[in-house]
């Protein structure tokens, strides 16, 4: 397997649709790089959950996820399912996002993603952080839209379990979906383990990746 580094990191940003976007699709990811690099800079931006109970439960989420680092989240109020419609508020404050922070790294979702919602964010990112390392993760849900990834963050037994715990710890009113278990969650980074040669991963998409291999 091919190891590819980002040298280090001193920011980074995670976007998410959804309240609870950004944890299931990177937070392990998220509790790795945190535990390597104490004080790292995590912008975030939840586009939908606002002043809800939602909201709440991200700021707790994330903060867990990101042990000892700079976090500054922000959670818009637009409206759940109807991104789409809301183009012009969603480009704002990406926009907005993107002229307050310089990272190394973005994390957000797939473009190739079934839900509407996370389609119209990731194609903002894409065009908002055009000279960035964007990797789109993926949230597994009943749409089966779970395709070939192309970058791998290998996970310990420990953080995946960790997550995993964490994801069922802060939502509580996710709890009733059908697909919001741990036995999905597990299921899905034990796959992309395999595919890593390691025993848990979370899987990226990588829309475009410039190469520095040295003279």
């Amino acid at each position: 397997m091919i190891r590819l580094g980002a040298g280090r990191l001193d920011r980074i940003v995670a976007v998410g649709a959804h309240c609870d976007d950004i944890a299931i699709g990177a937070g392990g990811t998220l509790l790795t790089l945190c535990h390597a690099r104490p004080g790292l800079r995590v912008d975030a931006l939840v586009l939908s959950g606002g002043g809800s109970e939602r909201e709440q439960e991200e700021q707790a989420a994330l903060a867990a996820c990101c042990p000892g680092a700079d976090l500054r989240l922000t959670v818009l109020k637009l409206p759940d399912g109807r991104l789409p419609a809301h183009w012009d508020e969603a480009k704002a404050a990406v926009e907005e996002l993107r002229e307050r922070t310089e990272p190394q790294l973005v994390l957000a979702p797939r473009t190739e993603d079934a839900h509407q919602d996370h389609r119209v964010l990731a194609k903002l990112m894409t065009t908002a952080f055009r000279d960035h390392l964007v990797l789109g993760y993926e949230i597994v849900k009943w749409d089966g839209d779970l395709g070939r990834p192309a970058a791998y963050q290998p996970l310990s037994s420990q953080l995946a379990e960790e997550k995993v715990r964490l994801l069922q710890e802060h939502y509580p009113s996710q709890r009733h979906r059908p697909w919001y278990d741990r036995e999905a969650f597990l299921g899905l980074a034990r796959i992309r383990g395999i595919e890593c040669h390691a025993r848990y991963a979370e899987a990226f998409a990588v829309t475009k990746l410039t190469l520095d291999l040295g003279d």
